[in-house]
């Protein structure tokens, strides 16, 4: 029995490698074995999300959820002050299956411009600024969100202000733009 000041580290005892090896091979044996169906269907989900099935697998084993909303920065759209998307973001994004499209809007474009110009995605806000409090910045997405699932959006984003909407609002994950659209 370790007593007071004991850092509880590995133990000095016989046999480390046999315990690690049966460590391994017991979590090993815990780790879900798919079928093949379940496999080609995760992949065909990633595919009509455009994500890459690194990420999708990433982020559904990290919630234990299946993603049902995209979040977009215009940053990562590259759409700037005239709302014009790039036409190949513009067509990946157009190409999403199943999964509801979400943006949260830079300055100075206006939520409802940007959406009257953009119907695919359902809803749109205003981003957080960078002087937003953590409170402010979840309440936010939050209130973009409705009722989706937190742990069922993924943040597509341009910058670090970006990934820290995640942990604000408690939100599934996050892809770099550049990744996202370089998946498609």
């Amino acid at each position: 029995m370790a007593g007071i000041g004991h850092n509880n580290g590995p133990t000095m005892e016989k046999g480390r490698a046999w315990r690690r090896y049966a460590w391994t091979r017991a979590r090993a044996d815990l780790l879900p074995k798919l079928p093949l169906e379940v496999a080609r269907r995760r992949v065909r989900r990633a595919r009509e999300l455009g994500i890459d099935y690194a990420s999708y697998a990433g982020i559904r084993a990290a919630t234990g959820r299946d993603i049902v909303a995209l979040l977009f920065s215009t940053n990562a759209l590259a759409a700037l002050r005239d709302l014009n998307i790039p036409e190949e973001r513009d067509a990946t994004v157009q190409a999403v299956r199943g999964a509801d499209l979400l943006a949260m809007v830079q300055p100075p474009i206006d939520p409802h411009t940007f959406r009257e110009r953009h119907p695919v995605f359902i809803r749109a806000a205003r981003a957080p600024g960078i002087a937003s409090s953590w409170r402010e910045t979840g309440g936010a997405l939050a209130d973009l969100r409705g009722a989706v699932p937190a742990d069922g959006v993924v943040v597509i984003g341009a910058t670090h202000l970006e990934r820290d909407w995640v942990a604000a609002g408690r939100l599934a994950g996050f892809i770099k733009a550049d990744r996202y659209f370089a998946s498609r």
